[in-house]
């Protein structure tokens, strides 16, 4: 009888280890594939310090705190893409498949030419800070992978600070979202090239916007979201 009720209890625990939580409140089997992320890295050259890495992460960056209001007042404060360096001239490819909807249209900023395209499933990605003019026009259909334009440099010199700035964005165009989660990418890796800890803390909630995947939707033109009465690191201004 002993034997018998262990047995059951094995095959119970066993049963058991095969179902998992899916982070919507159900469960699924043990080894059964994710749902494939919508978007992939734009760039298709592979990441190093010669040739393209993460400068700056989307949302309460360092950066984008300092300069909340000078340069990101239009986005609550926050970051509201992830700048890629990389010398101009590097080829883009479209993160999914998509239709263009607007070639630089200069008031969604990241000048001097930038993209938007839409996607099937409600969003659209933005890359900015292009070489040129792309070669695209709206209505064209895009495909996952396909050249769409070349990296440039905001201050049209190509020594100052060349980059690529990508956005996720709803259909509307003025909510953005933050693309770690939405991109098929090894971030961990990434992150290792990139501005180390790049986020600002709040001491009254230090546990607030501190990592890659924990950041803020942005509505655009909304309130400030990191007006900080204690900082850290301290402000500067």
């Amino acid at each position: 009888m002993r034997r018998i009720i262990f047995t059951l209890s094995i095959v119970s625990i066993v049963a058991g280890a095969a179902l998992f939580s899916d982070g919507w409140g159900g469960h699924r089997a043990l080894g059964a594939q994710e749902p494939p992320l919508p978007f992939r890295l734009p760039l298709d050259t592979p990441s190093g310090p010669s040739t393209w890495y993460i400068i700056q992460f989307y949302g309460n960056t360092q950066n984008a705190y300092y300069f909340r209001s000078a340069w990101y007042g239009q986005g609550q404060g926050l970051h509201f893409g992830v700048d890629f360096s990389t010398p101009c001239g590097m080829e883009i490819v479209a993160m999914a498949d998509g239709v263009v909807a607007k070639v630089d249209a200069l008031s969604h900023g990241s000048g001097p030419h930038n993209l938007m395209i839409d996607h099937p499933d409600g969003y659209a990605s933005f890359y900015g800070h292009l070489l040129e003019r792309s070669s695209l026009e709206p209505g064209r259909q895009v495909k996952q992978g396909q050249v769409i334009g070349l990296t440039g440099d905001p201050d049209l010199t190509c020594t100052s600070r060349p980059h690529l700035h990508i956005e996720i964005r709803d259909s509307s165009y003025y909510h953005t979202y933050n693309p770690i989660p939405l991109i098929d990418a090894d971030w961990d890796s990434l992150a290792l090239l990139g501005p180390g800890n790049p986020f600002q803390r709040d001491l009254d909630n230090p546990r607030r916007w501190v990592t890659l995947e924990d950041q803020p939707e942005v509505l655009f033109g909304g309130p400030m979201l990191n007006e900080y009465v204690h900082p850290w690191p301290p402000d500067w201004y």
